[in-house]
């Protein structure tokens, strides 16, 4: 009996990787372009002239961890956009979004970061990677709680949004969302600003998903509540100190480390797109 205890007690304090994309997500688009391998562990995204192709999550979700391993396009990836983000639904919709922007073959994937709340965004971060996310995975993770939203690579934060609803900045709190992930055609803009366009001679282009991991307050639109308890907060498993995570003074020097050597947009530095000014929240602290 202890053994059994002790073994519980194991699986509910580890983390709740998603083995089965078969029984964690739903094709949305793109037809067999696709395609669930390896017994549902792995998820294949292809992109040909016809159609990119996407999935989602089966549950909507109100805050949480949620982590995606993922290998991007390799080669000559210019024009082609692969996602990993949060969004609710509706014109005042909510989103959280990791975006890979491709580049022609030897050069830097660019990273886009952006929070949209109310149907708002421009809050727009990006930056290059620092190794190769086309030979290998690597993962990628949004923490999502009532305070701030953290973006980190292989668990190195590049990114806090905090909460400055105090200052008039809204932040999405109110609306759940389910986990999307996309493949497509974006030459007109994602690469070098549209000037390098997608080169159809090198389709399909395949992206691949691995490891969705969620630990998170599941919502049921049934019952208007959360598995955390209440109406707007139980999670998938027993360790939710996401709840409360904001960075120390180690991650807040990798994130410094990170924007210093490797952002290449900060919309909170663009005085020509915001001439009338910034948004409040760039006044304060970043972390």
């Amino acid at each position: 009996m202890l053994l059994q205890l002790s073994l519980l007690a194991l699986v509910l304090l580890s983390p709740v990787w998603a083995d089965n994309f078969y029984q964690d997500a739903t094709v949305t688009f793109g037809d067999q372009r696709a395609q669930i391998q390896d017994g549902g562990r792995l998820l294949a995204l292809s992109l040909d002239k016809i159609s990119g192709s996407g999935f989602q999550s089966k549950n909507e979700y109100l805050f949480g961890r949620f982590d995606m391993q993922l290998k991007l396009v390799p080669g000559n990836s210019a024009g082609t956009v692969t996602t990993f983000y949060l969004s609710s639904q509706g014109a005042g919709h909510d989103e959280i979004d990791f975006e890979f922007l491709g580049n022609s073959s030897g050069q830097p994937y660019t990273v886009h970061t952006n929070v949209y709340s109310q149907g708002k965004g421009n809050k727009e971060q990006q930056f290059r990677l620092w190794f190769d996310p086309t030979s290998s995975f690597h993962t990628y993770s949004i923490v999502w709680n009532s305070q701030r939203i953290i973006f980190l690579v292989d668990n190195i934060p590049i990114r806090v949004f905090n909460n400055h609803e105090a200052l008039g900045v809204a932040f999405p709190k109110n609306q759940a969302m389910r986990v999307y992930a996309s493949l497509w055609n974006a030459d007109d803009w994602a690469t070098q600003g549209g000037r390098v366009k997608t080169d159809w001679s090198m389709a399909p282009f395949t992206a691949s998903y691995r490891n969705f991991n969620t630990n998170a307050c599941v919502w049921s639109n049934a019952t208007s509540t959360s598995s955390c308890g209440g109406s707007k907060t139980e999670s998938v498993n027993n360790d939710q100190t996401w709840q409360t995570q904001q960075l120390n003074a180690n991650g807040r020097n990798r994130v410094r480390w990170v924007q210093q050597k490797y952002m290449i947009y900060n919309y909170c530095a663009d005085a020509n797109r915001f001439s009338q000014g910034f948004s409040p929240e760039c006044k304060r602290s970043r972390f």
